[in-house]
């Protein structure tokens, strides 16, 4: 459970500068507000271990948020996460961006908490006036604050901790296997489960399938991670026009490719974020009240438009003279001939040493294998849903139908109990419940919901204990020494 240092007493904390200043404002707010709640849940043992009332797997920014959210209700949360602590998710490992691409006002993570705010963190350090200053947050500076975000609420991640297999349980717990640090398998289990594994959380990378067919010495995705210094001196293709393409681009020119080529399908690069024009309080809470046919439509036009590059991660390539932007320029397959990629197109053959697939994620339960004894059971869109002509969307199609607790939801026909403890907090939910499961935007309304709805789940599943608990509830607010009780008059006084 999260500890926090006593505010003690007297007003809030003023304004002053420096780290410790600030995480002596963010104690009293948290004391003000009453969290963490005690934890009311009842403690559970499963083979001599303690049982979570929710698993975590992902310590990143959503799986902390999570947590954090989580702790704040008074449960027992327990975090895994196969990274080496401080490098969970893209930001310091596989993400190739000088900045993010958020806005630098967004909340994030913060559960609407001033000062757990990125903003109220760096001005804390360097000052309201180099905040001003500031365009968009340094990648590497949000792991920073992200590193300080788990510190400062004393979020416990079990780092290192590879979860291998899930099997939810007839009997109210989900077993885990989890391969440790020192290479023991170790088996723990939880009343709840969140998946909180990022964008690529049900799947991994997409490219095309002639792509497997590859040396894999010769081509790369772009959330791999690949050792740029490699691409030296190389002729490097880029297939893709999107932020991730351009950070790959970007860094293979720093690295001093010898040309790189940005392999472009459409006739033109997206210039606008149809997202981020329907972007407001009621796009955040109110997709999942939508009717399927909307949440399609809305989800497919975002689709189709796609999201332009940042104009500054653009910029970052343009500027190199030996990067060359290839519109209408559609990938069909490649060979590998001696030591160099023939690669087809539809405007033509090029000849490259390297290929970087910026192709983005799939939903692919079989690059998952701790989910391999769901995967068979959980209902997709595909399964739900058709289409008018027209709107197909593979991806779409793929994504799970999640209930309104996040939950998955079993195929027709199939018997997998506890497949509802199982809650899918990664980006492939946003057909069902909307952009909050993974995005800076909105991670802090996600995490929030997701909170209470398993709070609310726990509750109702222990109403026998609780109402116990109440029943044998004895601690009294008045004593009966606060009174003399007198029998009434044998006759009223007559009123004068």
């Amino acid at each position: 459970m999260s500890t926090h240092p006593s505010p003690g007493p007297g007003p809030a904390p003023g304004l002053e500068r420096g780290l410790a200043a600030l995480e002596r404002r963010l104690a009293w707010e948290l004391a003000a507000l009453q969290l963490p709640a005690p934890r009311w849940t009842p403690a559970l043992e499963r083979d001599g271990e303690p049982v979570a009332d929710v698993a975590i797997i992902g310590g990143g920014m959503s799986g902390l948020a999570l947590q954090a959210a989580m702790q704040h209700r008074g449960l027992a949360v327990t975090v895994y996460d196969a990274a080496p602590e401080g490098f969970e998710g893209p930001w310091a490992t596989t993400a190739r961006m000088e900045t993010l691409r958020s806005p630098k006002q967004l909340a994030g993570p913060a559960l609407g908490i001033p000062s757990l705010t990125f903003r109220a963190w760096f001005e804390a350090q360097f000052g309201a006036a180099e905040w001003e200053a500031l365009d968009k947050i340094p990648r590497l500076q949000w792991m920073d604050y992200l590193r300080w975000y788990r510190r400062v609420l004393g979020l416990q991640v079990h780092n290192g901790h590879l979860v291998t297999d899930i099997r939810p349980q007839p009997d109210a717990v989900v077993r885990l296997h989890i391969r440790a640090p020192d290479g023991r398998t170790l088996v723990r289990h939880a009343r709840r489960l969140v998946l909180a594994t990022g964008r690529a959380g049900l799947g991994g990378s997409w490219v095309p399938e002639w792509a497997h067919a590859l040396p894999r010495t010769h081509w790369a995705h772009s959330a791999d991670e690949l050792d740029h210094t490699r691409l030296r001196g190389l002729r490097v293709g880029v297939v893709g026009a999107g932020a991730s393409a351009m950070d790959s681009a970007a860094t293979a020119l720093e690295c001093v490719a010898a040309r790189v080529h940005l392999l472009v399908r459409r006739a033109d690069i997206p210039r606008i974020n149809k997202g981020k024009g329907a972007g407001s309080p009621g796009f955040v809470h109110g997709h999942g009240r939508l009717s399927e046919a909307w949440k399609w439509r809305v989800r497919r036009y975002i689709h189709a438009q796609q999201v332009p590059p940042p104009r500054n991660s653009t910029l970052r390539v343009s500027r190199h003279p030996n990067a060359f932007f290839h519109l209408g320029c559609a990938v069909q397959g490649a060979v590998c001939r001696g030591d160099a990629l023939q690669v087809h197109t539809s405007a033509g053959p090029i000849e490259l040493d390297f290929l970087v697939f910026a192709t983005g994620f799939a939903v692919d339960w079989a690059q998952r294998p701790m989910l391999r004894h769901l995967a068979p059971h959980v209902r997709t869109w595909g399964e739900r849903f058709e289409p008018p002509p027209g709107l197909e969307d593979a991806e779409l199609r793929a994504s799970p139908d999640l209930g309104p607790d996040f939950e998955f939801q079993p195929k027709a026909g199939h018997d997998c109990p506890g497949l509802d403890r199982i809650h899918c907090f990664t980006y492939p939910a946003a057909l069902s419940l909307g952009v909050i499961t993974g995005d800076i935007p909105a991670i802090s309304d996600g995490a929030l919901r997701l909170a209470t709805s398993i709070v609310g789940l726990l509750w109702a599943e222990d109403i026998e204990h609780h109402y116990a608990r109440m029943q044998a509830f004895a601690e009294p607010e008045v004593y009966g020494d606060e009174w003399v009780a007198s029998p009434l008059p044998a006759q009223l006084e007559p009123a004068k």
